[in-house]
């Protein structure tokens, strides 16, 4: 059995903002890095094999706080970046409707024609979906921690647990929250979703 933890990064003041973040390359808020640290406390209690992380320094900046806690390796996975947005990022929904209405409303018909510089749906499963193998072929019987974004770690559960192509959108994964999934040959069981417990005494922004 692979267990697999998935943390999504902690904030950053785009994702206050809601503002489409994909592979822009920000930074932790504060606040974030706050809960990055309550986290690590939260994960100090869980036995850790190896840990990956997205390359991306919201993530990464995550998964060291993390790793410096529980003394566990990172790895770099860059299969783990957010979906690629490209001209929007940096935009809100509103702002990008407002600018781009006809690509945007391309895009939200058919997922395989993203705004321009963007990433298909097919493209994003597909290195989500080779990063999964990889790990059930890599690590049987280990513990393994995943420190990504939310697009790729609801893909994750998606592909896992065997739902339709838009079941990802059945998912809420916040900031700095932790999921859990068991996964054995024939099929992948749902642990824990979402838990933000440990955030209980992270000081307010």
């Amino acid at each position: 059995m692979l267990h697999l933890i998935l943390v999504r990064h902690g904030e950053t003041e785009w994702s206050v903002q809601r503002r489409y973040q994909g592979q822009t390359d920000t930074t932790l808020s504060a606040f974030g890095r706050r809960q990055a640290e309550w986290l690590a406390g939260w994960l100090a209690k869980q036995k850790i094999d190896i840990a990956y992380a997205s390359d991306l320094k919201r993530a990464w900046e995550t998964a060291s706080v993390i790793a410096e806690k529980i003394n566990v390796n990172v790895l770099s996975e860059p299969r783990l970046r957010e979906m690629r947005f490209g001209i929007i990022e940096g935009l809100t929904f509103d702002e990008a409707q407002a600018q781009y209405p006809k690509m945007m409303a391309a895009w939200l018909e058919d997922y395989n024609k993203p705004p321009t510089g963007g990433e298909t749906l097919d493209e994003f499963t597909e290195r989500v979906e080779s990063t999964f193998t990889d790990l059930q072929r890599k690590h049987n019987d280990e513990t393994v921690l995943l420190v990504g974004h939310g697009g790729p770690l609801k893909e994750l559960l998606r592909l896992a647990l065997g739902l339709l192509s838009q079941g990802q959108w059945y998912f809420e994964l916040d900031t700095a929250s932790v999921s859990e999934l068991l996964v054995y040959a024939d099929q992948a069981v749902l642990k824990r979703l979402n838990d933000t417990c440990h955030q209980a005494a992270v000081e307010p922004r």
